[in-house]
C-alpha cells in the first residue's frame, strides 16, 4: 500500500445507526408516522410511515459484513467460475464499537493514518424517500435524527477528527431553513442533502427552484458546503416503468440487471444538472457542493450535454455551465473509475478521496485508494488525498499544512 508523507482526509465514511437514531428525540405525535423498529422474535424490521421498509433489511446491523469484502464484485473483476455471492463475508463478532462510538472510531482513524473523516448515514440514506408522501413527518424525523447525530457524534467538536454531516430535507422550504439554522448553530461543517427531486405537498420541485434559495444563501454565507451522497433517490420508479421493482433493497439478491443499467448514476447526473441549469450557483456564487459515492462517469456525460445545450439556447445560460461545474462541484469517484479522464474533465483540484469504510463495497484499508493514482504525480496525489477536501470545506490549505 502506498505510504503518504501527510495525513489523508477521507470524505466517505459511515456509521451504523443504533435502533433509536430516528426515535430518541422524535416528537411523540410522529411516533406512528416516522421510523419504527419492530421486533418479531429475534428479527427486527423497519416500518417507515405505514410500510415495512427494506432499504436496510437488517436494521440492527448485527451481523454485518466485513469492510471491503465485496471489492472484486464492485470492480467487476470476479474470477471466472466464482459465485459473486460467495464474496460476501460476515463478521464473526458482535458489532464493533467503532461503528457506533465516536471515541472508538477516532482510535481506528488513527490506526488508519487518517487525519479527518466525513461521516454519512447508512440506514438514514433511505428514510426521506420512504417518507416522501408525508412532508411534515419527513421534517420531524430528520430533525430528530440530527439531534441524535449531534449527541452521539457531534457536529462541531474542536478536534475536527470526525466531520458528521446532518441531513437536510428541502421538502418544506420554511422548515428547511429552520433546520439549517439549527445545525449551523450546533457547529455543522457540512450538510447532507439527498440527490433527488424535492418532494412537495403539491408536486416535486427542482433543487434549483427559487423556493430553496434561502437554504443555499445561508449555507453560502456560513461557508458550509453541501454533500450529495448516494442513497435512495426514488429512481427505481424508472426501472418499474420497464417491469422492474420500484423499491430499493440493499443486498436483496441479484434482481434484474436491467434495473442497474436504467438507474445507474441518473440521480446525481440530474441533481447537478438541476443545480447548474436552474441557476443555483449564479445566484449563490459562494456555494460549494460535492458528489460523494456516486461514481464519476456522469461528469463527462453531463458536461457534454450542457455544452451542447448552451450552444443551442445561449440565453438560458448567463455563464458557461461547464465552467460553473468546474468551479463549484467536487467529486469523490469510485476507486475503480477512470480517474485520469475525470481529472481531464473537471481538473485534479476537484477530485476527492473517499473509501466508503466500513461498507463491504468499499476499501478494506482506506489508504489503498492511493494505489489507484499511479497516473498522477506526487503533488496531484496530495491534492486528491488531502488538500482538495480542505478547499471543499473552506479551510485554507496553507493553514492546515502538515
Amino acid at each position: 500500500m502506498t505510504a503518504l508523507e501527510y495525513k489523508a482526509i477521507d470524505v466517505d465514511n459511515h456509521y451504523y445507526e443504533p435502533l433509536d437514531a430516528f426515535t430518541r428525540h422524535l416528537d411523540k405525535k410522529f411516533r406512528r408516522r416516522g421510523v419504527r423498529i419492530v421486533r418479531d422474535g429475534k428479527y427486527h424490521s423497519a416500518i417507515i410511515g405505514d410500510r415495512v421498509n427494506r432499504f436496510i433489511p437488517n436494521p440492527t446491523f448485527d451481523p454485518i459484513i466485513v469492510p471491503g469484502c465485496l471489492d472484486l464484485m464492485f470492480r467487476g473483476q470476479v474470477p471466472e467460475g466464482v459465485d459473486p455471492a460467495t464474496l460476501l463475508k460476515v463478521e464473526s463478532l458482535e458489532l464493533r464499537p467503532e461503528y457506533q462510538d465516536r471515541d472508538a472510531r477516532v482510535a481506528v482513524v488513527d490506526k488508519q493514518d487518517i487525519e479527518t473523516i466525513f461521516l454519512f448515514p447508512t440506514f438514514g440514506c433511505g428514510v426521506e424517500e420512504a417518507l416522501e408522501g408525508d412532508v411534515e413527518a419527513t421534517m420531524a424525523s430528520l430533525h430528530a435524527f440530527n439531534q441524535w447525530l449531534d449527541e452521539d457524534w457531534g457536529f462541531g467538536r474542536p478536534d475536527h477528527r470526525v466531520v458528521a454531516a446532518p441531513m437536510i430535507s428541502l421538502a418544506d422550504p420554511v422548515a428547511a431553513v429552520a433546520e439549517v439554522d439549527f445545525v449551523l448553530g450546533r457547529g455543522a461543517r457540512l450538510v447532507h442533502i439527498r440527490p433527488a427531486p424535492v418532494p412537495g405537498v403539491v408536486k416535486p420541485r427542482s433543487l434549483g427552484d427559487r423556493a430553496h434559495d434561502p437554504v443555499w444563501a445561508r449555507l453560502a454565507e456560513a461557508n458550509v458546503p453541501v454533500a450529495f451522497h448516494l442513497g435512495d433517490s426514488g429512481y427505481l420508479r424508472i426501472a418499474a416503468m420497464w417491469g422492474g421493482k420500484d423499491t430499493f433493497e440493499a443486498f436483496g439478491g441479484a434482481g434484474d440487471a436491467l434495473d442497474k443499467i436504467l438507474v445507474d448514476d441518473r440521480a446525481i447526473h440530474d441533481t447537478m444538472a438541476s443545480m447548474i441549469i436552474h441557476g443555483v450557483f449564479d445566484r449563490h456564487p459562494g456555494l460549494r457542493v460535492a458528489s460523494i459515492e456516486n461514481g464519476s462517469d456522469f461528469v463527462a456525460r453531463l458536461c457534454k450535454r450542457m455544452k451542447k445545450l448552451a450552444n443551442q439556447s445561449p440565453r438560458s445560460f448567463p455563464n458557461d455551465p461547464v465552467d460553473t461545474l468546474r468551479e463549484h462541484v467536487w467529486v469523490a469517484p469510485y476507486y475503480e473509475d477512470d480517474l485520469p479522464r475525470l481529472a481531464e474533465t473537471i481538473g485534479v483540484e476537484r477530485i476527492l478521496f473517499g473509501s466508503d469504510w466500513p461498507h463491504g463495497e468499499g476499501l478494506e484499508q482506506p489508504l489503498a485508494f492511493a494505489d489507484e493514482l499511479t497516473d498522477f504525480d506526487a503533488p496531484a496525489v496530495r491534492k486528491i488525498m488531502r488538500d482538495n477536501a480542505l478547499e471543499y470545506l473552506g479551510v485554507p490549505v496553507a493553514a492546515a499544512a502538515r
